[in-house]
């Protein structure tokens, strides 16, 4: 998967949705400061490199070259003392917890917002299938040479037969197709063909022998599918539709990390930076109208849900050392402790981020 430089819009919007979801996460921790009377000296979109900055009452804006999160900071300015009762470390545990969830809370709520306005205006959105595979020939030399090459199989076809076995409309569509040619090493299969939505052509295709003994005809093969749309007819299935939209969105996300949690060393290499996640989304986007809002709703989930962890950095850490705190009956950790906790864990989600950014780039060339 790459960038489409003839679709620069679909990579714009997917930037700036991601940019969005952090601003209104940060703008959470923000708001739940503010509105308790909390000293906040800045407030930033983005680590890295500066690209905008405002100041304003009291508040530095920031906006920063990378689009992922960096907190409101607290005040830390030397004229404010550090017993200062509107500072956040100063305050109760219960207003500096609603502090660092309230990034978290944003997150969510924004989710449902975004489903809700999807719901509302192009409705529910579903795969459906149509019968046979479409074919996509590799712009390969070793392709120009292949068994499909050689059939007059071209990209855009839709194979509806192979040999015996109809391709149905449904999930199996490609394993059906993949097992039939894999099955079918050096015997000529007759190919049903539709193309361009015209007649459908009878071709006949002789699968290579693979170096396993399967086999092979040399192109990819991807379900028939179109986008369904499914409009609310009352209110009542707009909710209703929203939080069913909602709800597989987020057993999606919880059910992804579980699997890295619970198996990482397999997983890790799905791991996806900001890179990657823009082109994911602008790909989306391109796919459908309701990919906008499918894509900026489970980016939102996955950033509430990831920064939920009780990991070093991340809002989930500061909770857990919250909890720590309680614990111990409202006595404060060591300061050198909690900065270097804190500290390296920092260091760590950088590190982490800049090899994912590195690794998404190198993959899209």
């Amino acid at each position: 998967m790459g960038f489409d430089s003839s679709k620069p819009g679909s990579v714009l919007q997917a930037v700036g949705v991601l940019a969005l979801i952090v601003a209104v996460h940060e703008a959470g921790h923000f708001l739940a400061a503010r509105l308790q009377g909390i000293r906040v000296t800045r407030f930033a979109v983005g680590f890295g490199p500066t690209l905008v900055k405002i100041q304003s009452g009291g508040v530095e804006y920031c906006l920063n070259a990378v689009p992922l999160g960096d907190p409101a900071a607290a005040a830390s300015s030397p004229e404010i003392r550090p017993d200062d009762p509107d500072l956040l470390k100063n305050r109760p545990i219960p207003q500096r917890a609603l502090v660092i969830s309230a990034g978290v809370i944003a997150n969510i709520l924004f989710a449902y917002l975004i489903l809700l306005a999807q719901i509302s205006t192009v409705g529910k959105a579903e795969t459906a299938f149509l019968p046979g595979v479409r074919v996509l020939v590799p712009d390969t030399p070793a392709a120009a040479a292949s068994a499909a090459a050689r059939a007059g199989l071209r990209t855009g076809d839709v194979i509806l037969r192979i040999g015996d076995v109809t391709i149905p409309a449904g999930a199996s569509q490609v394993s059906d197709s993949v097992a039939a040619i894999r099955g079918s090493p050096g015997k000529e299969l007759e190919l049903a063909v539709l193309r361009g939505g015209g007649a459908v052509l009878s071709l006949r295709c002789t699968p290579d022998p693979g170096a396993d003994g399967q086999g092979r005809i040399g192109v990819q093969l991807t379900s028939n599918t179109y986008i369904l749309h499914t409009y609310p007819r009352s209110t009542t299935e707009v909710l209703a539709m929203t939080q069913s939209e909602f709800n597989r969105l987020s057993g999606t996300v919880f059910n992804g990390l579980k699997q890295i949690v619970t198996n990482f060393a397999a997983m890790s290499g799905q791991l996806s930076g900001p890179v990657a996640i823009v082109a994911a989304g602008s790909e989306v986007v391109r796919m459908d109208s309701a990919g906008l809002f499918q894509f900026a709703a489970i980016v939102n989930i996955n950033l509430a849900a990831v920064n939920i962890l009780p990991l070093p950095a991340l809002d989930g850490g500061y909770l857990l050392l919250l909890g720590l705190e309680a614990a111990r009956g409202g006595r404060k950790l060591p300061a050198v402790v909690e900065q270097g906790v804190m500290a390296s864990g920092f260091l760590l989600l950088t590190a982490l981020g800049v090899g994912l950014v590195i690794r998404d780039t190198l993959n899209l060339l």
